[in-house]
This record gives C-alpha cells, sequence and structure tokens, in this order.
C-alpha cells in the first residue's frame, strides 16, 4: 500500500483546524496539526510533510515569518506551503509569495475548493524528469535531481516554484515566456495567482542567480539567455 500524503495545518483557530483536519483525514491524508507559528514549526521538522496550510494572520509568529523560516532550510525546499487567509490585498499575496509560499486558499474555507486546490498543489509536487539529471549554460548549473542550482560551483537553493520557473525558461534558451504561459506551465490553469506572482518569482531568482540568465521584454514576457 502506498504511503499516505502527508499535510500539516497551522491555524490558531480550533475550528477551522478541527474542520480541515476532519476533511482531510476523510480524504485519506495522514494530517498533523499546531495552534501557532512557533508549533508548526516545530511540527514541520518531527512530520516531514508533503503540503503545509498554513494560517497568514497568527499571533507572536505570524505565517509570513514561518514560511521564510522553513523555506530557509534544504529539508523543505520542496514542500508545497499554501496560505490560509481572509485577507486579498495585492501586497499580502507578494509577502507570501515572496517568503516562499506556492498558493494562497482564502477563508472562509470551503470543504470542495479546499480539496480541488489540495490534490491539484500535491499533483504538481514532482520533480522534473529525472533523464537529464543536470545541464550546463555557461556558469549555471541546473541538477534536476537535487533540484539544487550550481552558480561558478557555489549551490544555490531555489523554492520549488522558483525552480520550476528557471527550468521553464532555460528549456527554450532565447524564447519568450508570457505570463499566461508561465502561470499555466508551473501553477496550472486550476490555481488563481496575483498578477505580481511571476514578477515576485523573477525577482527572487534574480537575486541568486545574478540579472544576466533572465531579461524582460516589457509587455510581452521573460526569456533565458547566456
Amino acid at each position: 500500500m502506498a504511503n499516505k500524503q502527508k499535510i500539516l495545518v497551522v491555524d490558531d483557530e480550533p475550528d477551522i483546524r478541527e474542520f480541515i483536519e476532519y476533511n482531510l483525514i476523510k480524504e485519506g491524508y495522514e494530517v498533523a496539526t499546531a495552534e501557532n507559528g512557533a508549533d508548526g514549526l516545530s511540527k514541520a521538522k518531527t512530520f516531514l510533510p508533503d503540503l503545509i496550510l498554513l494560517d497568514i494572520m497568527m499571533p507572536d509568529m505570524d505565517g509570513i515569518e514561518v514560511c521564510s523560516e522553513l523555506r530557509s532550510s534544504d529539508e523543505f525546499a520542496d514542500t508545497v506551503i499554501a496560505f490560509l487567509t481572509a485577507r486579498k490585498e495585492d501586497f499580502t499575496q507578494i509577502a507570501g509569495f515572496e517568503s516562499g509560499g506556492d498558493d494562497f486558499i482564502n477563508k472562509p474555507v470551503k470543504q470542495r475548493v479546499l480539496m480541488s486546490r489540495i490534490k491539484a498543489l500535491l499533483k504538481r509536487k514532482k520533480q522534473p524528469n529525472k533523464e537529464i539529471v543536470e545541464e550546463t549554460y555557461g556558469d549555471l548549473v541546473i541538477n534536476h535531481e537535487q533540484m539544487l542550482i550550481y552558480l561558478n560551483g557555489k549551490p544555490l537553493t531555489l523554492t520549488k516554484k522558483e525552480f520550476e520557473i528557471l527550468v521553464l525558461l532555460a528549456s527554450k534558451p532565447g524564447k519568450i515566456f508570457n505570463r499566461s504561459e508561465i502561470f499555466q506551465k508551473v501553477w496550472g490553469n486550476d490555481l488563481i495567482v496575483g498578477d505580481r506572482t511571476i514578477d515576485v518569482h523573477i525577482r527572487k531568482i534574480r537575486e541568486k542567480v545574478g540579472d544576466k540568465y533572465i531579461q524582460t521584454k516589457k509587455g510581452v514576457g521573460y526569456k533565458f539567455d547566456y
């Protein structure tokens, strides 16, 4: 029998934790819960979930801080993190994606929407095709097996979405990928993310690998060059 996929729910509201936990268990997932950010970090390190549902608005340590802390560890580079939030402002989404989040699920949480989004997110939790283990572009090396980037021999850790975007752009050097194409191939049509999402991820990639590899075609999209 295949191992159950594991989901960690971090939310300071007991009713929401219980509602989500009940529905996830009913769908066959292995579930752990945490009532605050610090507890969530601790549980994540022992439970090692495939996906974390993380409330943004929590006292003491909010979801953005928790996500940033998790992403600072290689251990959670491939863990899917979806924020639970009642806030829909652009700056909230930008902060969430900058911290390394993969998606947003709005409160109040609706059972059917929640399950659909979780299934879509976990379906995408796959490493790239390992037939090609490593690709070299000048000083930049993409290692698919390790999901790591090497720049001048130095390993760099990207979040899952940053890695997928870079791999997509590098798959066809010189080709301009428009935003819709990047959204569809990296997030899929069934996920809804803000307009600034691509910009945030591209900026984070550039901060790690430098400006020369990814070029912007104003009003059109992005391309990889070396």
